[in-house]
């Protein structure tokens, strides 16, 4: 095994040497020093530092949030309050790897719901070894700001002074004034433009312990996020009652029955799970023409919640263009997937011999997706849920070292080398995985790979080490070589 190991990291080092003759940018070569040394994710010794985004409701907190990730992960709205709990985020800048808490916006005078939300944003700020202060630079320091900083003088905690909404030059002037808040300097950021975000980013990581004081309070062993979606009238409601064992969710026909979504904890074969609601979004009753929009928006919300996503299709019915279009919606949100075929108690041979074909045929895409075959009505089968949500998740946290994958890619290569087009063979030069949940790989190559031949290299990935019940990404940086100075 351990000589295995050794070939591994010759081919990577041999590799890793030849891009050197290559025009590499910066962020080429802090993404490869980011992998460097085997596996950056795996090593780190102890918790790792916690970073909370704390600020009044409506100051573009989780429009930061989703800049830093880099994805569209944190909910955004023009609602006040509407991130009502602390949401744990991973994230990673120049190689350093935190977690990123969002909270929900803190006000001095807050009663009932919006007091839950001030005390859940005081809970992360005593569970974290850095905070982030958001203030909308265009409104300037408000009293509930200044409340804000009473509190974050008091934690003790080393804070970083977001001067959000600068989008141009003629706003700086508005950062500078916050000066007078007396954290500090106030780093103008334009969260939604992405302008100066780096360098705020940089400032936390100047303060950025490397293991958290906090204690690993954010440890990653909480209740696993599922989202129940699929084509309305599936039994999404029918099969969360069944789980949580009692009529938890209003089932009924009227739109809108349910207005918040609340999540619910569900205890299956001795693992809490928290499956998210999918019925958040209200419409009108007579709207029946924007039915298949609303209920995108809906599967939309639960997505950006959850981390795996359980589609649950009616085995009674043909597979629908929508049963296709909500697995799509999956995938095009990087979450793990399952598909669970309800109602299968009732079929007969020949419906079962037919929806085979069907899923032959819709499902092609997704043949990875783990299946199960349930009823929500009787709860016949359910129990199969769990291990099926345990390997799709398994998947979308796995991680390939960068010696292995090369030395895989080399093996497929020198197999079945890519075209020759236009008298050039575009070779792969080195590859890694760029990220986890899902699994991003960047390739980078000499020449345009043409999209069958990523969909090849995707297939023998899948069929080299799993990734079951998780979409993959494989991106193709093109990168010449660099021409020889005289």
């Amino acid at each position: 095994m351990s000589d295995h190991l050794t070939d591994d990291t010759s081919v990577e080092r041999a590799l890793r040497a030849g891009l050197e003759d290559f025009d590499l940018t910066e962020e080429d070569r802090s993404l490869l020093e980011g992998q460097g040394g085997g596996d950056a994710y795996a090593d780190a010794a102890g918790p790792v530092p916690v970073v909370a985004v704390v600020g009044r409701p409506n100051v573009g907190k989780s429009t930061l949030v989703n800049r830093i990730l880099g994805r569209r992960e944190a909910v955004v709205e023009d609602v006040p309050g509407v991130t009502r709990d602390r949401v744990a985020y991973d994230a990673e800048w120049s190689g350093r790897r935190f977690t990123l808490v969002d909270t929900g916006g803190w006000e001095v005078d807050a009663t009932g719901i919006h007091l839950r939300v001030a005390e859940q944003a005081e809970v992360a700020v005593d569970l974290a070894d850095v905070v982030m202060l958001v203030v909308d630079a265009t409104v300037g320091a408000t009293d509930d700001d200044e409340a804000v900083v009473r509190l974050l003088r008091r934690s003790g905690k080393p804070v970083v002074l977001v001067a959000n909404k600068v989008d141009d030059q003629r706003t700086e002037a508005d950062a500078a004034a916050l000066w007078n808040l007396g954290l500090g300097q106030p780093w103008p950021v334009s969260a939604l433009h992405g302008r100066g975000s780096g360098d705020v980013l940089d400032a936390v990581l100047d303060v950025l312990p490397d293991v958290s004081a906090a204690g690993g309070a954010y440890a990653r062993g909480g209740p696993r996020r599922v989202a129940l979606v699929g084509r309305p009238n599936v039994g999404k409601s029918s099969l969360l009652n069944k789980l949580a064992g009692e009529d938890r969710v209003v089932v009924d026909n009227v739109a809108g029955t349910t207005r918040d979504p609340v999540d619910e904890l569900i205890e299956l074969a001795g693992t809490t799970w928290r499956f998210v609601d999918t019925a958040g979004i209200r419409r009108r009753v007579h709207q029946t023409r924007g039915a298949d929009f609303y209920a995108s928006l809906r599967t939309q919300t639960a997505l950006e919640k959850a981390e795996v996503a359980v589609v649950l299709v009616d085995a009674e019915d043909p597979i629908a263009e929508q049963d296709v279009r909500v697995v799509q919606q999956v995938i095009d949100a990087g979450r793990a997937l399952v598909i669970a075929f309800n109602k299968w108690d009732l079929l007969d041979e020949e419906r079962r011999y037919y929806l085979e074909k069907e899923i032959e045929r819709e499902l092609v895409q997704v043949t990875w997706a783990p299946r199960v075959n349930i009823s929500a009505r009787t709860g016949r089968h359910v129990e199969k849920l769990v291990p099926a949500l345990e390997l799709a998740l398994e998947s979308w946290d796995s991680r390939v070292p960068t010696g292995r994958l090369n030395a895989f890619l080399g093996e497929i290569v020198a197999a079945h080398p890519h075209p020759v087009r236009g008298g050039k063979q575009p070779r792969i030069l080195f590859a890694t995985q760029a990220g986890t949940r899902p699994p991003r790989f960047v390739v980078f190559a000499s020449g345009f790979l043409e999209a069958g031949y990523r969909r090849f290299l995707e297939r023998r990935l899948r069929e080299e080490f799993g990734f079951e019940g998780t979409p993959i990404e494989v991106s193709v940086r093109v990168r010449e070589k660099r021409r020889r100075s005289r």
